[in-house]
C-alpha cells in the first residue's frame, strides 16, 4: 500500500477554538507546507460524508475564495502560477488519495504537509487507523476551549455566515437551545469522543491535545511546544501576527441563561477530558 503522505500534520479543531490562528501562524514555518485552502476537508470525505467535496462544493469555494483579482503591475507572476497550478490540482478529477496527495506538490523543502480541517475531528477511530498505516510520520492537534465560550462562538458565527445574524437579538433561551443542540452544532462539542478516538487508534507520539486557554495564555511558549511535538526547529514568529484575531466573531456578550441552558452537558463534557488525563484550565470552572 503506497504511503497517503510521508510527513502529514493534522489539525484537526475543535471549531472555534484557535485553529485559524494556528494556521497563519504555523504557516509562517519554513518546515510546514499549508495549502491555500485551510480546511481540504479530504478525509471527512472519504470516511464520512462522500458527497462533501463535490464538483459544485468546489467550484464555490474556488469562485469565492481563490479567484482574486489582481494588479499585474505589482503581482509576482510566480506566486499567481502558482495559486492557479493549486486551483486546477483543486479541481481535479476524482477526489481520491492521488487528489490529495497533489494538492501539495508544490512543495519546497518543507518537512510537513499541514491540513486544518475541523471535521477531521469527527472522523471514525478505523479512519484513523488507516490514515496511520498510510502516513509514517503522521501529527494530529487538537485544541479544546472552554464548552459555553466556544459553543456561543460558534453559534454567532454560524448565524453570521448564514444570513441570520439577527436572530442573536431576537432569540430566546429555547430558541438558543434547540438550534446549539443541532447534530451540526453540537458535534464539535464532544470533546471527549475526539479523545478516546484518538487514543485507541493512534500512538502516544502521533497525537496531541492542548487547551485554548493556554496557547493564549503563553503564545510563543504554546508554540514552542507544538514544533517540539514535529520535531522541529524554534521559529521566530512575528509578534503583530500573534496579537492579529482571525474569524473574529460579532461583538455580542453571551447571555445570563445561555451557561444553563446546557449546563449538565458541559459538565459531563469536561469530565471526560479529565478522565482522559487532562487537568482542565482554572476558568473553564
Amino acid at each position: 500500500m503506497n504511503a497517503l503522505y510521508p510527513s502529514l500534520f493534522l489539525s484537526i479543531g475543535a471549531m472555534k477554538a484557535g485553529t485559524t490562528w494556528l494556521y497563519a501562524l504555523l504557516g509562517r514555518h519554513p518546515a510546514l507546507h499549508v495549502t491555500m485552502e485551510k480546511e481540504v476537508h479530504y478525509f471527512y470525505h472519504r470516511y464520512v460524508d462522500p458527497g462533501m467535496l463535490s464538483d459544485a462544493y468546489r467550484l464555490r469555494e474556488v469562485r469565492n475564495r481563490y479567484l482574486l483579482r489582481f494588479d499585474p503591475e505589482k503581482a509576482n507572476i510566480d506566486a499567481v502560477r502558482a495559486n492557479l497550478h493549486w486551483i486546477s490540482a483543486y479541481l481535479s478529477r476524482p477526489v481520491d488519495d492521488h487528489w490529495y496527495r497533489n494538492l501539495f506538490q508544490i512543495r519546497g523543502h518543507e518537512r510537513y504537509a499541514c491540513d486544518f480541517s475541523n471535521l477531521n475531528a469527527q472522523l471514525p477511530r478505523e479512519a484513523w487507523e488507516q490514515i496511520a498505516a498510510r502516513s509514517p510520520r503522521l501529527r494530529v492537534l487538537y485544541t479544546m476551549r472552554d464548552p459555553a465560550q466556544r459553543l456561543w462562538s460558534h453559534v454567532k458565527f454560524h448565524l453570521q455566515v448564514t444570513g441570520e445574524v439577527a436572530s442573536l437579538d431576537s432569540w430566546g433561551p429555547d430558541d438558543f437551545a434547540e438550534f446549539a443542540r443541532r447534530p451540526h452544532i453540537w458535534v464539535n462539542a464532544e470533546y471527549g469522543g475526539v479523545l478516546r478516538r484518538m487514543r485507541s487508534a493512534l500512538a502516544p507520539e502521533m497525537w496531541k491535545a492542548i487547551f485554548y486557554e493556554e496557547l493564549h495564555a503563553d503564545q510563543r511558549g504554546s508554540l514552542r511546544g507544538i514544533e517540539e511535538f514535529l520535531g522541529l526547529p524554534p521559529f521566530d514568529y512575528p509578534q503583530e501576527l500573534l496579537e492579529r484575531r482571525f474569524t473574529e466573531g460579532l461583538p455580542r456578550k453571551m447571555p445570563a441563561f445561555f451557561p444553563a441552558l446546557f449546563a449538565d452537558e458541559f459538565a459531563r463534557i469536561r469530565r471526560e477530558v479529565q478522565d482522559e488525563g487532562f487537568s482542565l484550565p482554572p476558568s473553564w470552572g
